[in-house]
């Protein structure tokens, strides 16, 4: 017997859940989003610490797990059309990074400001390497025409995309013949995926490219202010996010999707169930493989794992002047022979493979939550070893490891912690005598948190042979069971899990429904999306409705405490 009905059920709520179910919603569906968690978001949350402080009284800081900065949030741009035909596009505000240098890369012998616009970043590429004019404008030609030509998905022709989409990028490095200092400048946007110009189909990197060349901006509030409005546009159609509410099995019969089993034993019903959980999990764990085809199995099982992340989170008690930008540390100018280190399990000696630094105070000096004033709030992240072998372990969490007290795990995250600071301390100054907070989160936490193949952000490498048109569809073999998420067509990061949502959901209702949002449809009327409760929480808000309304008093009393303070 059912305990519940529902038009559809989303099990998952990152950015592709959440952002399919609002599209659902907008169409007349009650949707139930289900999360394990407790609180919806996926790689969008946010979480927050606190520390008590001499002569009483508290300090919090808040951290982002995976939303550093974005790309095509001008007017007019992806999130924004996105944002409003949902009816929550002037609840979202983007603040831009420095154009002249968004990203600041430091080599052992040069620096490099990778500035906003195509023009622009070839000017000063050239600049930089006077003698490589003609293998850069070559090489950044076909970048941006294959980028332009990939969004001509209604017809027309596509030369150049044809030709060189499907390549591995060190193909189109090696035709253009560029010194190793200038492809590795070019290959920085790979941290971004984590595939070298080997692995990497050309257009997984045009895109990355294209994607921040119309600017780079940060969300503020922090990624969870985007979870949090696409919850309130999930509410605002009658449909329910319900966090706390792991799903144990998707139920298949006869061939087709009916709902979802939860841990607790309680079935609820739906004709339409959309997983946006990992996909080989999906496949073998929440359906299982006696009701998809050999093939579908054996794919969801062998298909490679993009690299895992390191990332330092600190505060430390002093003010971090400089641009607003992210910084870049390489060691050297290595990029296939880096992941072919990392992809045989081993770390680079005395080194990290390359720092990424990010500054949220400095990208978001509006949010109260990051730290107390005077003080910086920054992420230190590389890539990690390929395997849990590394960490001393066999297995990870999702399966049942333990590994917290594992005295290899223990001092393999001391290691990349100081080396990390180490390169961090390059760019930034002295820190170690100003952190006042200092935690490392690894591949193994990332998967305890949201369960994901390897630990890894980025879901399935982005080789020729799996990007684009060669990856999961969103809708599978089973009627009315469809996927969206990092390793499905539309690809990984926020632009990939929200504009996948966006497809997911016209697949379903068979509607393009992003055509219909840049011709400037509202799905969802702006006022009947409920006003922000004051003070607007977006982590709490991130709970869904019936936590939120459990944990109300609590949190009240919270709040109260820190303004005393």
């Amino acid at each position: 017997m059912s305990d519940e009905q529902w038009d559809a059920i989303v099990v998952g709520s990152g950015p592709g859940g959440l952002t399919t179910a609002a599209c659902l919603g907008s169409a007349g569906m009650r949707v139930l989003v289900l999360e394990r968690h407790d609180v919806a978001g996926g790689n969008l949350q946010v979480f927050r610490r606190h520390h008590t402080v001499p002569g009483g009284g508290e300090d919090w800081y808040e951290f982002d797990v995976g939303v550093h900065y974005i790309g095509e949030c001008q007017p007019g741009g992806l999130f924004p059309t996105i944002f409003d035909a949902l009816g929550v596009g002037d609840r979202i505000r983007f603040r831009p990074l420095d154009p002249d240098g968004f990203d600041t890369l430091h080599f052992p012998d040069f620096t490099f400001r990778v500035p906003v616009g195509w023009d622009a970043y070839e000017q000063r590429l050239v600049a930089q390497f006077p003698a490589e004019r003609a293998g850069i404008e070559r090489c950044l030609r076909t970048l941006r025409t294959v980028a332009e030509e990939s969004r001509n998905v209604f017809g027309g022709e596509r030369p150049t995309f044809d030709r060189w989409a499907m390549r591995p990028l060190g193909d189109l490095l090696d035709q253009s013949e560029l010194s190793q200092q200038a492809r590795a400048v070019i290959d920085h946007w790979s941290g971004l995926y984590a595939g070298g110009p080997e692995q990497t189909a050309t257009v997984m990197h045009a895109g990355i490219v294209n994607h921040y060349m119309s600017g780079a901006y940060y969300p503020e509030g922090g990624g969870q202010m985007i979870a949090a409005r696409l919850v309130q546009a999930v509410e605002a159609t009658g449909g329910e996010v319900r966090t706390l509410s792991p799903v144990e099995r998707i139920e298949v019969a006869g061939g087709r999707a009916t709902g979802v089993r939860l841990t607790d034993g309680r079935v609820l019903d739906a004709p339409i169930v959309v997983s946006n959980a990992d996909y080989r999990r999906t496949i073998e764990h929440l359906v299982g493989r006696e009701h998809v085809s050999p093939g579908t199995f054996a794919w969801a099982e062998e298909a490679r794992m993009t690299l895992a992340l390191v990332c330092v989170y600190a505060v430390v008690d002093r003010v971090i002047e400089g641009p607003n930008t992210n910084y870049f540390v390489f060691p050297d100018y290595r990029t296939d022979e880096m992941y072919a280190e990392l992809d045989a399990g081993h770390l680079p000696e005395s080194r990290v493979p390359f720092a990424y630094i990010a500054i949220a105070s400095r990208k978001d000096p509006g949010n109260a939550e990051l730290c107390p004033p005077g003080h910086t709030n920054f992420q230190i992240m590389t890539l990690a070893p390929r395997g849990f072998d590394f960490w001393g372990v066999e297995a990870g969490p999702a399966d049942g490891e333990q590994y917290r007290r594992n005295e290899i795990y223990r001092a393999r995250k001391q290691e990349l912690t100081d080396r990390l600071l180490d390169a961090a301390e390059e760019v930034l100054g002295p820190l170690r005598g100003h952190l006042v907070h200092l935690e490392t989160a690894t591949p193994l936490t990332h998967q305890r948190y949201v369960h994901s193949s390897g630990g890894t952000s980025y879901g399935y490498m982005h080789s020729p042979d799996q990007v684009g048109e060669h990856r999961p569809q969103h809708r599978t073999e089973i009627e009315g069971l469809y996927v969206v998420g990092a390793n499905t067509v539309s690809g990984h990061g926020v632009a990939g899990g929200i504009t996948g949502g966006v497809f997911c959901a016209g697949k379903i209702l068979d509607r393009p429904l992003i055509v219909e949002m840049y011709m400037g449809t509202q799905l969802i009327d702006p006022a009947t999306v409920p006003p922000d409760p004051e003070p607007f929480d977006a982590l709490e808000y991130s709970r869904g409705a019936k936590l939120r309304a459990k944990r109300a008093d609590r949190v009240a009393s919270v709040r109260a405490r820190r303004h005393l303070d």
